[in-house]
């Protein structure tokens, strides 16, 4: 999958994430649909770092996977202002 962020650049989440963080990755798209809040994100994020795939320990936040989380995190700050504004 390619995520393209707001810089214009792009991450090849097949070449630049590794399984572990692309397993995370599917749980951070699956947030940024249905959390109440930025807050929320995060801690459900930092819990998924934590727990790891399958419970199998801590996963490294990769510079890559941060940039990613950024780019989830403004696009769920998108979606609660358009729901706000409604």
């Amino acid at each position: 999958m390619i995520i393209n962020l707001a810089d214009n650049s792009e991450i090849d989440t097949e070449r630049d994430l590794s399984s572990a963080e692309k397993h995370i990755l599917q749980k951070l798209l699956c947030y940024k649909v249905y959390v109440g809040s930025v807050a929320e994100f995060r801690q459900k994020k930092e819990t998924a770092f934590r727990v790891g795939w399958n419970d199998s320990g801590p996963v490294h936040e990769s510079a890559t996977m941060t940039r990613v989380a950024e780019q989830l995190e403004a696009e769920l700050r998108l979606r609660l202002e358009d729901q706000a504004g409604q």
